[in-house]
């Protein structure tokens, strides 16, 4: 006979395919926008480049968030707790997507995480000192990434006249510079993100597997990477219009420079930080891309940036870390209440 813990796990790590789905649903308009935005590439064509350079960056690198999203900012996430979370975080991003709303699944995810672990463990059990860094880099980052994005955009402006005057050659150059900020974007994306998806997983899937933590992360990186994937290609549309054409109107040096500027500022925070303390960051992709977008927006003038689409997403933005610890610190009660 199966133990209920083992269903329990089955189900959570197969709920674990539609969080992946939405997170490509929802996320691949963080590397893709400004290219797809300003014209440089078609949308199919730069979701396979998003959907091979996440896995890359998943498999590679995504060991040092996943980590922290395992056992950083709590003891210890248990079979229930994972599937708690997955819930959580399924049914946040699942509405928002279907809204076209670009939210942060990084805050979706530390939010559940930190529900789960108020409800199971107590506050007092809740490593502040990783959770204080992430709320920091939460921040940060997309702070960071839209002075990149404006610092980038004015000095392409001031070279670009002085390399060549032949608009011709420069909107090529441009767009292949663009296109490989775009895989570097998709890169830095699957380095960081990836641990939303099966990051919680790390810990009772090596216990069930008996495998150490390595090979358990590049299993479970391989597996989110297949429903990021899914998620692109079916409803990624949805959020890449948002993104890349009603935030401002994109040229390619506006793209260049904002996809380079989240590129930089997701992959330093995925690497400096684990290198530093042994704790990768997990920062919000969606509000570096968003940021970066406003900032090239604003190198060209407040009237560039639409106030409107701006302000609604901010407000999806304030609402998901709040939401997601209370969906997940009461989907915990619920059950545990069920279970006794």
């Amino acid at each position: 006979m199966v133990e209920p813990a083992l269903i329990l796990y089955a189900v959570g790590l197969a709920l674990t395919i539609p969080i992946a789905w939405s997170l490509g649903a929802n996320d691949a308009a963080n590397p893709t926008d400004c290219a797809v935005g300003s014209g440089a590439i078609s949308l199919r064509k730069a979701l396979i480049l998003f959907a091979l350079f996440t896995s890359l960056g998943a498999v590679l690198q995504g060991h040092m968030v996943m980590k922290t999203i395992d056992r950083g900012i709590v003891p210890r996430i248990e079979i229930l707790g994972a599937f708690t979370i997955v819930v959580s975080v399924c049914l946040w991003l699942l509405l928002c997507t279907w809204k076209g709303m670009p939210v942060s699944t990084t805050h979706t995810t530390v939010g559940a995480v930190l529900g789960y672990g108020v409800a199971a463990y107590g506050i007092g059990k809740v490593n502040l000192n990783v959770l204080v860094k992430v709320l920091l880099g939460f921040a940060i980052s997309p702070l960071a990434a839209m002075l990149a994005a404006y610092l980038l955009l004015k000095l392409l402006e001031y070279l670009l006249p002085r390399i060549s005057r032949d608009l011709r050659l420069l909107d090529k150059f441009m767009a292949a510079l663009l296109i490989g900020s775009l895989i570097f974007s998709a890169y830095s994306f699957g380095a960081n993100d990836i641990a939303n998806v099966t990051g919680v997983y790390v810990t009772v899937t090596r216990e069930v597997g008996g495998m150490p933590d390595m090979e358990t992360m590049v299993i479970l990186a391989l597996l989110g990477s297949g429903g990021i994937a899914l998620g692109g290609f079916t409803w990624g549309y949805r959020v890449i219009e948002t993104a890349g054409r009603k935030i401002t109107r994109l040229s390619l040096s506006m793209g260049v420079s904002a996809e380079l500027a989240n590129a930089l500022v997701v992959y330093l925070f995925t690497t400096v930080p684990f290198l530093l303390f042994g704790w990768g960051l997990p920062v919000s992709t969606t509000h570096s891309s968003v940021g970066a977008i406003i900032g090239v927006g604003l190198g060209r003038g407040m009237k560039a940036v639409n106030r409107g689409i701006v302000l609604r997403i901010l407000a999806a933005w304030t609402l998901t870390f709040p939401c997601a610890f209370l969906l997940s610190l009461g989907i915990f009660k619920f059950i545990s209440w069920l279970l006794v």
